[in-house]
């Protein structure tokens, strides 16, 4: 066994256009109670829309899939990149479930939605993966910010994209990635409206959760981070920023089809933005303090 695969095993232009709860369909409260019960509904596709609000205290994960050969190169992309790609789990080739995350998983019927690229263009938006999936393929699981959105709640905090029901807009930056292999590219971030002193008091609690994106990359002004107009997201949806608050940006696991972008490998499979893996896996156990 070479030393790239003992690594695998140990840390084991289409307008973009998000899902919204309004327009699509949307399973029962008591269905989504449970990370596993919340996969079941997606998998009999009872929901295809964002999984924003989905079984809370589990955790949500962004999804990116290489074939083996360009596996190790993003493998390094992540470790370098740990703020937009925090890695909390790998499959192995071709295998369709990360044990890490749950029981009964299956990456390829799992996620609401999937995006489909060959050289750097989406070329399917499949509700699952089946007709696509091959044996030299590598599942990356990357820390979703959904998952600390629950703490927030929990403080009382107004998440502005809950409230309008629909996706958490997300910018493509002016920051560079750290380039590992062929992969480089942006960074890409999601934005919350706050009033300063939330801002203050997100910043506290999502600085426990460095699995899941941490605390803010970004505060304030969005134009030094070359976002030229805060109501035009490149993913997600616009929300309101109010006069009494300023806009909070995180690090955001979109970041690898921004890359992918960039990079333009012949194949690969991403999540759909908005559209996680709910995982059996509780936040607590991610929480550092």
């Amino acid at each position: 066994m070479g030393q790239n695969e003992v690594t695998l095993k140990v840390t084991v232009n289409m307008q973009d256009q998000i899902l919204t709860s309004a327009n699509k369909p949307r399973a029962t409260a008591d269905a989504l109670s449970t990370g596993r019960a919340a996969r079941l509904a997606i998998r009999r596709n009872q929901h295809t829309g964002s999984t924003a609000g989905f079984a809370p205290g589990f955790v949500q994960a962004n999804l990116a899939i290489l074939p083996q050969a360009l596996a190790s190169d993003f493998l390094r992309f992540c470790q370098r990149n740990p703020k937009p790609c925090p890695m909390i789990g790998v499959s192995a080739p071709g295998d369709p479930a990360i044990p890490a995350l749950g029981d009964d998983l299956d990456i390829r019927t799992d996620l609401p939605r999937y995006r489909v690229w060959r050289d750097g263009t989406v070329i399917d938006e499949p509700t699952d993966i089946r007709k696509w999936w091959r044996d030299d393929l590598v599942s990356f699981a990357l820390g979703c910010s959904l998952s600390f959105e629950q703490a927030l709640l929990d403080e009382g905090i107004e998440l502005r994209h809950m409230t309008c029901d629909c996706t958490v807009p997300m910018y493509r930056t002016s920051v560079e990635t750290n380039a590992a292999g062929p992969f480089h590219g942006p960074l890409v971030v999601s934005m919350r409206p706050m009033k300063p002193a939330d801002a203050i008091r997100a910043i506290q609690i999502t600085t426990r959760f460095p699995s899941v994106h941490g605390a803010p990359v970004h505060i304030g002004k969005p134009e030094l981070i070359g976002i030229k107009d805060i109501g035009r997201p490149d993913w997600g949806d616009a929300v309101p920023v109010h006069e009494d608050e300023i806009p909070v940006f995180w690090a955001c696991g979109v970041t690898p089809q921004s890359v992918i972008m960039a990079v333009r490998p012949d194949f690969c499979i991403t999540h759909y933005p908005g559209a996680m893996l709910v995982t059996d896996r509780r936040n607590t156990e991610f929480a550092i303090m």
